[in-house]
């Protein structure tokens, strides 16, 4: 296995369990808290009526689904032209963590303004890096 692969493995782990944060927030959510005639077992809540951190946990994992996508097709695509050095490599491990400082960041709240699209321009940057290690090793 490449180590971006390697990489892309941690980061699908990361985002198949980026939701068992929100799942556990909805769910220890007082009764209360649901509108009134909701089921939350037939039609789940808006995100944007649960608590803070439940909110937070939820565009976390929809922040990540949206970078991922992109980069593994990009390191796919990279294995299979058979283009791997030091920028595919360190764009990977770097991406992998920057998402997991991005889910922790944002759930916890710690990281604010600037900090979070700071953190997202940066994981699309080793997307645009691994890209053009593509282009350029074509």
């Amino acid at each position: 296995m490449t180590p971006e692969l390697w990489w892309m493995t941690w980061t699908a782990i990361l985002a198949g369990s980026l939701w068992v944060p929100y799942i556990v927030g909805i769910n220890t959510a007082q009764p209360n808290t649901w509108p009134e005639g909701t089921d939350p077992f037939v039609t789940p809540m808006d995100p944007n009526l649960q608590r803070p951190w439940v909110r937070r946990a939820f565009r976390a994992h929809l922040n990540l689904l949206e970078q991922f996508l992109p980069m593994l097709a990009l390191v796919l695509i990279a294995h299979a032209a058979g283009v791997s050095n030091t920028v595919t490599i360190w764009a990977t491990g770097l991406f992998f963590g920057l998402r997991v400082l991005h889910a922790v960041g944002m759930i916890t709240g710690v990281a604010r303004m600037p900090a979070r699209p700071l953190i997202f321009v940066a994981g699309w940057l080793c997307i645009l890096a691994v890209a053009g290690a593509i282009l350029m090793g074509a």
